[in-house]
């Protein structure tokens, strides 16, 4: 990612967070560690393999922390890095302008 980077800070920032299903999952993890199921339940309408691509690649960016523990049956646990927790205030800000939105309709 890093030879990837933009000049622009808010290019950076949607390359990060670039689709719907990305920001989703940051508004769930940012409630804790989930599991993969606990995760694709809560979202809803996104298929398995679209949920583990964004996954990796939010992994692969240093936004998710993925813990895998080997037990019988072995199970993973999501959870968000400190850079991730870092992106509360712009969720929060989004929250906070779709409900004045809704509000206006």
């Amino acid at each position: 990612m890093e030879n990837q980077i933009p000049a622009c800070p808010v290019e950076t920032t949607l390359l990060l967070i670039s689709n719907r299903w990305k920001v989703l999952i940051i508004r769930e993890l940012l409630t804790g560690t989930k599991r993969f199921g606990e995760l694709k339940k809560s979202i809803g309408h996104i298929s398995q393999k679209v949920l583990t691509s964004n996954l990796r690649d939010m992994e692969a960016n240093g936004l998710v922390k993925r813990d895998v523990f080997a037990e019988v049956p072995p199970h993973v646990e999501y959870s968000l890095t400190e850079l991730g927790m870092s992106l509360k205030p712009i969720l929060d800000a989004m929250y906070v302008w779709g409900e004045n939105f809704k509000n206006k309709q």
